[in-house]
């Protein structure tokens, strides 16, 4: 497998070709980007499902959303924080160490995990008022987000196995599981929404427990089937390791950071948009929903990103920084580029597939259309940050995307919203992301020249 492969050679000091870097960033990242884009086919199909229920189902997700990725994003900055210093470990040939880190991460994270459950419970009843939801929509808001909430240990063990697997060079398991949670996710949503007649609480009720399964049989297999990181004969008495954590911490404090600015931005965003109405949060909600297929590819480029970089870092080998930095970061372009062009042509005829409404088919297609030129320098911000990460880079990036969000895109959003409505958030959205990508690529290349 190309992990070992990789670690093999950083231990050795071998000169990698130009052929090998093609291969690891190849090998690296197919497995992601099919796993990225199996989850938003899923998507969709979630979508559409919620979708027949009428347009204040959608609202109703749509209005929690961005507070459920503020939950997530803290859960995900967190594993980040662990995952890293396993890449670096695995990197330096210290498979003990990895193991180590590990075992403390599961530690840590359930602790993490279960007070965010407890906070989301807490504030799930009166969030869709704080959002500026109308009464109809308060109801279904609360407890899709009330069932995310408390769902949150679960989803973190996905994330921290995924990502301990993927910095171990483990990409194949991590995607599979992927496509795996994403299809229970479809059959669990069906019986739930539709066979229980549970409606936008079934669609949370399916995503738990997709969730559950997948949590399951992950953590099995990273402790126990792994090549590099399986727990068998292993001790480790010492979980909560006070200098790992710290360093932890300072991996992951900024990300998270980062995370929560973000999301809150788009919490924001979605209160600007709340008063336009079910038919304006419904359709702010499918066009995100179909831009994911833009954008999610590139996510797992940066996984990949991460991994190289990070193997690379922990290896001593600031030449493979630099190389597996600008291939992953041009490769993402690229292919974002692409999904944008092709998303730009098939996007009416994919929001009919989503919901019957004509009115939100129209404005879906009008707004995601704003913004899908911004895809390729949005691609460049996604892998240069997972490059960044890798080599252990969080602060600086995180106050970029501060920046980049409350300042460029809340700005524009202000200005623009009077006169073109959603649309004029969605130009907001892609100004935005263009800068974001710019200056990001202006720190990969600081960070490549030391």
């Amino acid at each position: 497998m190309a992990n070992f492969n990789l670690a093999l050679l950083l231990k050795q000091q071998k000169e990698f070709t130009f052929a090998q870097k093609i291969s690891y960033v190849w090998q690296l990242s197919l497995p992601g980007i099919f796993a990225q884009i199996s989850s938003i086919i899923m998507q969709y199909i979630d979508a559409a499902m919620v979708g027949r229920l009428g347009s204040n189902a959608p609202a109703a997700i749509g209005l929690v959303a961005s507070s459920t990725w503020v939950l997530g994003g803290l859960t995900s900055a967190m594993c980040t924080g662990y995952t890293v210093q396993v890449a670096h470990a695995v990197g330096a040939g210290n498979k003990n160490l990895a193991k180590h880190i590990l075992c403390s991460s599961i530690f840590i994270g359930l602790i993490f995990s279960l007070a965010l459950a407890l906070l989301g419970l807490a504030i799930s009843f009166p969030l869709p008022l704080w959002l500026g939801a109308s009464k109809e929509l308060c109801g279904d808001a609360s407890f899709y987000f009330l069932i995310f909430a408390l769902s949150t240990p679960l989803y973190m063990l996905v994330y921290l196995m995924s990502g301990m697997l993927q910095c171990s060079g483990n990409m194949k398991v991590p995607g599979f599981m992927n496509v795996l949670m994403c299809i229970l996710d479809v059959v669990f949503n069906a019986l739930f929404i539709f066979g229980m007649n549970l409606g936008v609480k079934g669609a949370a009720l399916g995503s738990a427990a997709s969730a559950l399964v997948t949590a399951v049989l992950i953590f099995y297999f990273t402790l126990y089937k792994s090549d590099y990181l399986n727990l068998r004969g292993f001790r480790d008495s010492n979980v909560f390791d006070l200098p790992l954590c710290k360093s932890a911490v300072r991996i992951a404090m900024p990300v998270a950071v980062e995370k929560v600015a973000f999301t809150g931005a788009l919490v924001a965003v979605t209160k600007i948009i709340a008063p336009l109405g079910a038919v304006a949060l419904a359709s702010n909600s499918f066009a995100v929903t179909a831009e994911s297929l833009c954008y999610m590819p590139g996510y797992g480029i940066g996984e990949a990103a991460t991994t190289l970089t990070g193997q690379a870092t922990g290896g001593k080998r600031k030449d493979l920084v630099r190389s597996f930095s600008w291939m992953t970061v041009l490769f993402g372009m690229i292919v974002m580029a692409v999904m944008g062009v092709i998303m730009y042509f098939i996007c009416p005829a994919v929001f009919s597939l989503l919901t019957p409404i004509k009115e939100v088919q129209a404005l879906s297609a009008k707004v995601l259309r704003a913004e899908l030129f911004a895809e390729p320098l949005y691609g460049a911000s996604i892998v240069c940050s997972g490059a960044l990460r890798g080599m252990g880079d969080t602060l600086v990036p995180g106050i970029m995307n501060l920046f980049s969000v409350w300042i460029v895109r809340l700005s524009l959003s202000f200005l623009l919203i009077s006169n073109l409505g959603l649309t004029g958030i969605w130009i907001a959205m892609a100004v935005e992301l263009c800068f974001r990508g710019l200056i990001f690529l202006t720190r990969l290349l600081v960070m490549t020249r030391k």
